[in-house]
């Protein structure tokens, strides 16, 4: 079980990237949960990535949170697996408009699965799920939500 120090630590981390995201491998889904505010940085995320012309090899990728396991990376289509959210960069850019446009009309409680617009042959969806402006990203983390 990791110390407060840690957990204390890893909440300043989903702060600072102001969202929360998770993988579930049974539903086959990433999970990316936040305010609007929070699900703009994401979509900001993408699009400095794919904005980045040194991004465009095959495989070429980067991490994000305090765990490190959510990967957008470069890829010749556009997939949406365990391991990552990727695909040509022109592609990564469309996404990160998907992203804004959809949270723009969204309502807190809301669930936005983007599978079918971005990568609809992915074996895994990308859901976003719309939070109220007081969301605190780390309270969404089973391991260290608590204060």
């Amino acid at each position: 079980m990791p110390s407060e120090t840690t957990n204390e630590a890893t909440r300043r981390q989903w702060r600072k990237l102001g969202f929360f995201y998770d993988r579930d491998d049974s539903a086959k889904e990433w999970k990316i949960v936040g305010s609007r505010e929070g699900l703009q940085t994401f979509a900001h995320i993408i699009r400095r990535y794919a904005s980045n012309p040194e991004n465009s090899a095959l495989s070429e990728h980067d991490h994000y949170g305090p765990y490190m396991y959510l990967e957008i990376g470069t890829w010749s289509q556009p997939q949406i697996t365990n391991h990552w959210i990727a695909g040509p960069l022109d592609s990564l850019l469309k996404l990160s408009s998907i992203v804004e446009q959809r949270i723009a009309a969204a309502s807190a409680g809301d669930r936005l699965p983007l599978r079918s617009t971005f990568a609809p042959a992915s074996p895994y969806d990308l859901v976003l799920e719309i939070r109220d402006d007081t969301f605190d990203p780390p309270s969404a983390d089973y391991n260290c939500s608590q204060p």
